[in-house]
């Protein structure tokens, strides 16, 4: 497993002191390598179509609909560092996406590189998992 073969050893306070721009590129890489890997297990796609059909799941506003579809499903806790990632300053311009899907985005991000960077890895793959049945049945 990933969580096997990388070494995350920040403590959970040093990874709450980071900026929620930090766990949304975490969670960016993770969240990517997660559908690229899905894909790859369900379906006997080309290298240049498995791109195309990952991004339909990365684009920011699919992240975003993955979020509100989360939203009853998150914890107290959750719900904060979503908040923090989405109040965050990001002074990136989105260019294919509203800058409200942008900032849920990024929140979605900030939740998923946050559970991985506090090594939370059983509530990242009940999250990833609740999300993929989601994403795959609207395909």
């Amino acid at each position: 497993m990933v969580e096997d073969i990388i070494d995350r050893n920040r403590k959970e306070m040093e990874v709450n002191n980071m900026s929620p721009l930090i766990w949304a590129y975490v969670g960016d890489c993770v969240f990517e390598l997660h559908i690229r890997t899905m894909l790859v297990n369900n379906t006997m796609l080309k290298p240049h179509m498995l791109h195309v059909n990952s991004i339909k799941y990365v684009k920011a506003e699919a992240q975003a609909n993955a979020l509100r579809y989360l939203d009853k499903f998150l914890t107290e806790d959750e719900q904060d560092i979503v908040r923090r990632g989405r109040n965050t300053q990001n002074h990136h311009m989105p260019k294919n996406a509203s800058p409200e899907d942008y900032m849920k985005a990024t929140a979605f991000e900030a939740l998923i590189g946050y559970l991985y960077l506090t090594k939370q890895d059983k509530r990242l793959k009940e999250i990833l998992n609740y999300i993929s049945d989601f994403q795959f049945e609207k395909k």
